[in-house]
């Protein structure tokens, strides 16, 4: 029996598969020789050495496939409850090995059965609920069962928790999220752990910069990771000139620090530095020119990013990523720059990137915004994958043509197919029928919105205060907005107002007007609204006075343009 299971185990060292797929059963009649309490009818009831079982078991985790897992599973529950023990590392195999497949209820199931638990198996599951992002407060439910069990806590446990702590806190938890950031780091403190940059993650997330500069200054050996995570949080706090010095202060630089700098800039709106800092840099990669051409595309410089991503390609040696023509075709589409689009669509098919799901849904976008809706639909049936923003791209682009019928076929295909629809999806397909006049349609889709286990939201009744205005039913629309679940905001109120507007209704237009208003919006679509309400209904004192109030509040009505190439 030792004989064998030693050959086996060199031969799972040395990696030969194909021999070892027939060893287990030649180690199971074995193990049935000796074992007095093994069925010889019932091969599913067999124990096997407690070194060779963990050993293979953990052989077959290491093959990152899904017959190798599904294989060391079927092992390790025939042998998870019988009088062979299974070693806490091949329990804690087995939850790595679900959590590096994304499938964390497998995880779970492994580790609410485990007899024992160490501190890997609860910085595994940690991690791994981290990583996932489906519930990040489940990462602190674990931690707070992890502190009940007396076990502390480590480097890798603590950044974890906070982590989670920083997407609780962007969901509204900000007094807990507080709470807890100020215990952790107690925590770090009390058992003298280094957990500095997740900290500094964490004060930055509370906006705290005195918090910030203290945990920077508590670390005994400041390297390049803490400074730059101490820039990032100066940048994104707002305090640019703390970043500067930060920058200057550092002895060790790597592409990180200057990426931070110049990300920093550009989300602070500081686009003539962030230029001179670009163009200081040393080393650029494609990363860097990414980040240039979507901060110009985010301050609606087109033209700019346009000229920066010619540059990038014509003169230097970087190759385009999928993220910079993603951030090109978004310029396309904003500034319905339909020829560029074309040529930047003609790039990426050269490159043989058409195939990639995100350019697809991009381009798509572009051709809708652009007025091609043609192409968009072409480049969408060519797609061999979809996903659901693929879907609203191209009902947004049917909506935004006023094919409102096309948006609703569109909108079947959809669900045919098994995708589910999102918000956005009901957001474009409410809007699709608004645009084409196709109230009963509209009516149907918003009460559909349940059944999809989505609650509608202001912009959903947005639509569909405008897709009862424009059809004439203001009546319908004023009592929708009185039994909305919250106050409605500007673009409910507009929507109403055009539509009084559309139909002369000046008394439901001056409610219209004053909810606007309420809100402190000097906006001069209402006085235009208004003015040309009561100039049709011959009250020329209320147009003087209407007039008036406009210079005075300096409401000027922006002039109208188009985009020509």
């Amino acid at each position: 029996m030792f004989y064998i299971s030693a050959s086996l185990l060199r031969t799972l060292d040395v990696g030969y598969n194909r021999l070892t797929v027939n060893l287990p059963r030649s180690l199971q009649r074995c193990s049935s020789l000796i074992s007095p309490n093994v069925d010889n009818n019932n091969n599913n009831n067999i124990t096997t050495p407690t070194a060779t079982l963990n050993h293979l078991i953990n052989v077959h985790l290491r093959r990152h496939d899904d017959d190798g897992l599904v294989e060391a599973r079927r092992l390790f529950n025939q042998n998870r409850t019988s009088t062979t023990s299974l070693d806490i590392s091949t329990w804690n195999a087995m939850i790595s090995a679900y959590v590096q497949r994304g499938l964390m209820t497998g995880a779970r199931q492994v580790f609410d059965q485990m007899p024992v638990r160490d501190l890997a198996s609860w910085n595994t599951m940690l991690i791994g609920l981290k990583k996932a992002r489906d519930d990040p407060e489940s990462v602190i439910r674990l931690f707070i069962d992890m502190r009940r069990s007396s076990l502390n806590p480590d480097e890798l446990t603590l950044p974890a928790v906070i982590d989670a702590a920083v997407s609780v806190s962007v969901s509204g938890s900000a007094f807990f999220f507080r709470v807890l950031v100020l215990q952790i780091h107690a925590l770090a403190i009390r058992l003298g752990l280094s957990s500095s940059s997740a900290l500094l993650r964490g004060y930055t997330s509370l906006r705290d910069v005195r918090g910030l500069e203290r945990v920077f200054e508590e670390i005994s050996v400041k390297d390049v990771v803490s400074w730059n995570v101490l820039i990032t949080g100066y940048m994104k706090l707002g305090f640019v000139e703390d970043g500067e010095r930060a920058f200057c202060e550092m002895r060790e630089r790597n592409m990180v620090t200057w990426h931070t700098m110049l990300i920093g800039y550009i989300n602070n709106e500081e686009m003539g530095k962030a230029r001179d800092f670009f163009s200081k840099m040393s080393q650029r990669n494609v990363f860097s020119w990414t980040v240039m051409i979507n901060g110009y595309v985010k301050c609606m410089e087109f033209k700019v990013a346009f000229l920066l991503f010619r540059e990038m390609v014509e003169f230097w040696s970087n190759r385009p990523s999928h993220y910079t023509f993603s951030s090109v075709l978004k310029a396309c589409a904003a500034s319905s720059s339909l020829l560029m689009g074309r040529q930047v669509h003609s790039m990426i098919a050269k490159r043989g990137m058409d195939c990639d799901v995100v350019l697809s849904t991009s381009l798509v976008d572009m051709y809708a915004k652009s007025g091609d809706i043609t192409a968009a639909l072409g480049v969408f049936r060519a797609m061999p994958v979809k996903n659901p923003a693929s879907w609203n791209s191209m009902i947004g682009g049917f909506a935004r043509h006023g094919l409102g019928v096309e948006a609703l076929e569109e909108f079947e295909r959809m669900v045919q197919c098994g995708y589910k629809p999102d918000q956005v999806t009901f957001i474009n397909l409410l809007s699709a029928c608004a645009h084409a006049g196709l109230v009963e349609e509209g009516e149907k889709q918003f009460m559909l919105m349940g059944r999809f286990g989505i609650s509608a939201e202001k912009e959903h009744y947005a639509c569909m205060v405008d897709l009862l205005a424009r059809a004439g039913q203001l009546d319908k629309a004023e009592r929708l907005i009185k039994g909305m679940p919250f106050e409605p905001d500007f673009v409910i109120w507009g929507a109403l107002l055009g539509a009084c507007g559309l139909h002369s209704c000046l008394e439901l237009g001056e409610v219209a007007a004053k909810g606007i208003s309420r809100l402190r919006r000097e906006h001069p679509a209402a006085y235009d609204v208004l003015c040309r309400v009561h100039g049709e209904k011959g009250d020329w004192t209320s147009v003087i006075e209407l007039r008036r109030l406009m210079r005075k509040t300096k409401a000027k009505k922006q002039d109208a343009s188009s985009w020509i190439e």
